[in-house]
């Protein structure tokens, strides 16, 4: 038999139910961001929204001056044996200093928007850094143009690391390349840049 129905005035409604308390939402923390620079726009963006090659026929040549630096994370037992001069494919850190300068004079030829530069030094420094463990690799372009030359420090880092990658990854392929960036910039429109970190 079908059961009785109970009476409405029995029956709850949404209404009838407790509220629900709600929960106090706090905000999720936030990275901190470095400011933009004053006067700061997408050069190689045109107005249609194009990517563009910035014309610098208009600038003085000035002396400028780009410093970068990266990290190769790997295990001790890797750094031990290319500091020990044991890696299978030879002189791992001297390969990679010739490959980082050898990116950085073809810069413009890897990322599509960048000047041809006259580029009058390339130094690339690799030193072990037990603490992590593995190398930080720090390169040092200089050049007196119309244009800076950050993309071709960061590119020579970027791929002086990817050489000791390649050089070194039969004894390990979990190695990391890591913070590769900008740590300090001189001459130009917008004048020096030195990441809040950096010490020479």
């Amino acid at each position: 038999m079908a059961r009785p129905k109970k009476p409405i005035a029995q029956r709850k409604t949404a209404a009838s139910r407790p509220a629900k308390k709600n929960m106090e939402r706090r905000p999720k923390p936030t990275a901190k961001r470095t400011p933009l620079m004053a006067g700061a726009e997408l050069t190689h963006i045109d107005p249609r929204g194009q990517a563009r090659m910035v014309d610098v026929s208009a600038k003085n040549a000035t002396e400028r001056l780009a410093i970068a630096e990266g990290r190769v994370i790997m295990r001790k037992e890797t750094l031990d044996l290319v500091l020990a001069g044991n890696a299978l494919k030879g002189d791992v850190l001297g390969a990679a200093r010739l490959a980082g300068i050898m990116a950085a004079k073809r810069t413009h030829g890897l990322i599509p928007l960048c000047h041809p530069l006259p580029i009058t030094k390339v130094e690339i420094d690799i030193n072990p850094e037990h603490s992590l463990p593995g190398f930080l690799v720090r390169a040092t372009v200089k050049v007196t143009g119309q244009t800076g030359v950050e993309m071709e420090a960061m590119v020579a880092v970027a791929i002086a690391c990817l050489t000791i990658y390649d050089m070194v990854k039969a004894v390990e392929r979990g190695m990391r390349i890591e913070g590769v960036r900008l740590l300090r910039k001189s001459g130009g429109k917008f004048g020096d840049y030195r990441a809040e970190d950096f010490t020479e």
